[in-house]
């Protein structure tokens, strides 16, 4: 892996730039209230916690015998979705202040996510985060989700830096592993802090394991710039 001077800043969205969480929890429950299903509490949605949101639709299609096609779920969850992340979503406030720093220094940045091209606008919009990170890459625009690595190497593309020279900020262990396997170093922060010790966080490079509560943006800051 090269020595890095000026490294490109590939963020996962859900969980590490914004709190979104709470908010797909409640578009999935939404949907799932639809089809009859009564029971899908906070336990169950955390499960897909860094799972794009097909792979999720499609397990959960499967556990409740839901006869309705797999694209009328996506519909479905991101009409809930959309309608909940306009109404409000948080951004972690270290989260914004490295990102305003980065923007600062001209850094690369992209956002590469699980969730649909409509969701990753819809947040980014109503944060004010899309006029300082341009680029963004959808998993439903690559092959294969986390954990392969796909939508982080799409991401190096459009920035146009090596996967070497990029750096991937994560919440998730399918994350930290997709990170790994494109050639990446990783800064995770776990969302949820039971999963801190998942073997695939041991290949980050810088770990926190109490997640946003222990991130700071000046620390972060100051590793990417020794690198």
């Amino acid at each position: 892996m090269s020595t890095l001077h000026n490294p490109s800043v590939i963020f996962d969205l859900d969980g590490t730039l914004v709190d979104s969480e709470p908010n797909y929890w409640e578009a999935g429950r939404r949907l799932l209230a639809e089809y009859g299903v009564t029971d899908y509490d906070w336990a169950q949605h955390s499960r897909f916690i860094g799972i794009s949101t097909r792979e999720t639709l499609e397990t959960l299609r499967a556990e409740y015998g839901i006869e309705a096609p797999v694209e009328t779920l996506l519909d479905g969850k991101n009409r809930h979705y959309l309608a909940l992340a306009r109404g409000g979503t948080e951004v972690f406030p270290e989260m914004r202040t490295l990102v305003e720093l980065l923007h600062a220094e001209g850094v690369p940045m992209a956002v590469a996510s699980g969730s649909s091209r409509a969701a990753i606008e819809a947040v980014l919009a109503a944060t004010g985060l899309d006029a300082l990170i341009p680029v963004t890459v959808s998993a439903d625009e690559v092959e294969r989700g986390k954990p392969a690595p796909d939508v982080f190497l799409a991401a190096a593309g459009r920035l146009g830096s090596a996967p070497g020279d990029c750096v991937v900020m994560e919440d998730a262990a399918p994350g930290a592993a997709a990170a790994h396997a494109a050639g990446m170093r990783c800064v995770a922060i776990p969302y949820v802090a039971a999963t801190a010790g998942d073997p695939a966080f041991a290949t980050a490079d810088l770990l926190y394991p109490g997640g946003q509560g222990e991130f700071t943006a000046a620390a972060a800051y100051a590793w990417l710039r020794s690198l």
